[in-house]
């Protein structure tokens, strides 16, 4: 899709701090093209639509995430408030828009009266029309409506940045639930291995091959690790009532859908991301509606300044009128255009200079706010990236690790199978396999959570409005 440059300092500064990593304190005049690297081949997201933002979500790996993404949304406040703000700024954005043009009224009104003493009683009746109109000579309306069109985009783009908040949330959530579960079948399968050790020790002792102090040590870990059952059993009840917190979901039900890949982590696509192109700044909800409230601080200066000039409006009427007095009556219409007025502000204690240096105070607070919204995107997003990059090659590690550990568990068991090794070494071996798998799953789940976080940091992949 071909953009149509604008001279704003979104094109510009996003265009500086992605070659250069960093912003500088004041925006740039000149428009920059900014330069979009081949390598980007992230897919573009749910363009801020809701339903696509669930078809985006498909490609996490947890097939339930969809469904329950889409209760979280309805249950949360924070989006529900976001909602709330976004229906006022349109309502706002009309009531702006509605000024620009003439306002027309309807009017009846009947009355009977004796003038004097000389005259008989007169019945009047009239209907009609009437309408007036500000005419916008010096842009100050239409400032009005564009600062209410851009503070109703930058709501728009706040309601958009809840629902990606809700859902980074909510994938982190079901992500530590996986990792948990993962965890617990782990820790029983080494508690397991420590009783089986501790039961060949025990028969090894009655026999005189080994001390008590061995087989008190081998009960102590045992022990232990059963302990560590406990607490990660535990500490996954606590996911699935923040999960149930989260989306609105009976607990059972939620049980039900997340059963299906108990204890195997999501493996989202697309997680070869490393670097990104200065555009994709654009589609953090927070510099856009930042940018937004920009372009709204400049247009209420533009009003503020338009406010000490004079003011012209017209107005006029058209109309039917009854007039009834000692058994006669005429009827016809009546109109009227006019008057012109001409309102030219001369002195008003100073209230109009104050609100145009108030309005020139809250744009300079506007810009600092775009620039400081700015440098910490480009700072989640570039932390993000090298977040994913770091855990990316951690967990190649600890795969390879787990590979060199499974190895020597499966070499030690054909060792045992042929009298060469004792039952107490093929456990040893078969613990360090599953420590090594625990770091697997850690690292599994560190990288994983690093893409929730450059998805975050990204704007969860919503667009801005392109203008054509």
């Amino acid at each position: 899709m071909k953009e149509k440059m604008r001279n704003k300092p979104l094109r510009t500064l996003a265009a500086v701090c992605a070659a250069a990593s960093l912003c500088g304190p004041a925006l740039q005049a000149a428009p920059v093209s900014p330069t979009v690297p081949e390598i980007w081949q992230a897919p573009q997201p749910h363009q801020g639509s809701v339903a696509e933002l669930a078809q985006w979500w498909q490609q996490f790996g947890e097939p339930a995430l969809p469904d329950l993404l889409a209760a979280a949304q309805a249950a949360s406040p924070s989006v529900a408030a976001a909602a709330t703000r976004l229906a006022q700024a349109q309502a706002q954005r009309v009531a702006a828009g509605a000024g620009l043009a003439p306002q027309l009224n309807a009017s009846a009104s009947a009355q009977r009266s004796r003038p004097d003493l000389a005259s008989g009683v007169l019945n009047t009746a009239q209907a009609g029309l009437q309408f007036s109109w500000e005419l916008d000579v010096f842009g100050g309306q239409r400032a009005a409506r564009d600062a209410a069109v851009a503070r109703q985009q930058g709501a728009q783009a706040q309601w958009h940045e809840a629902r990606v908040s809700v859902a980074a949330q909510l994938a982190q959530g079901v992500l530590a639930l996986r990792a948990c579960e993962a965890s617990v079948a782990q820790a029983q399968a080494d508690a397991e291995s420590r009783q089986h050790s501790l039961r060949l020790t025990q028969v090894l002792r009655q026999a005189g091959f080994e001390s008590e102090a061995n087989a008190a040590q081998l009960a102590a870990g045992q022990a232990q690790a059963q302990a560590q059952v406990q607490a990660l059993a535990a500490t996954c009840e606590r996911e699935v009532k923040a999960l149930v917190a989260l989306t609105g979901v009976a607990e059972e039900p939620l049980r039900l859908r997340l059963q299906a890949r108990r204890g195997q982590l999501p493996e989202p696509v697309g997680l070869g991301v490393s670097e990104v192109p200065a555009k994709v700044l654009q589609q953090r909800p927070d510099v856009f509606a930042a940018e937004r409230q920009l372009e709204a601080a400049a247009a209420d200066l533009t009003e503020a300044q338009a406010a000490r000039w004079p003011r012209i409006s017209v107005g006029g009427s058209l109309g039917r009128l009854q007039v009834a007095t000692q058994g006669l009556t005429d009827t016809g219409t009546v109109w009227s255009v006019g008057p012109v007025q001409i309102s030219l502000p001369l002195w008003d204690g100073g209230q109009r200079t104050a609100r145009t240096q108030a309005a020139e105070a809250a744009l300079s607070e506007a810009r600092v706010t775009y620039n400081a919204v700015l440098r910490t995107a480009v700072r989640e997003v570039e932390q993000a990236l090298v977040s994913l990059q770091a855990a990316t090659q951690r967990r190649q590690q600890a795969q390879q690790a787990s590979s060199h550990s499974d190895t020597v568990w499966k070499a030690t068991r054909a060792l045992e199978q042929q009298g060469l090794a004792s039952g107490l070494a093929l456990e040893e071996a078969r613990r360090a396999s599953l420590q090594a798998q625990t770091l697997v799953v850690a690292s599994h789940q560190e990288q994983v959570s690093a893409w929730i976080d450059l998805y975050r940091a990204l704007g969860g992949g919503w667009s801005a409005p392109q203008e054509h």
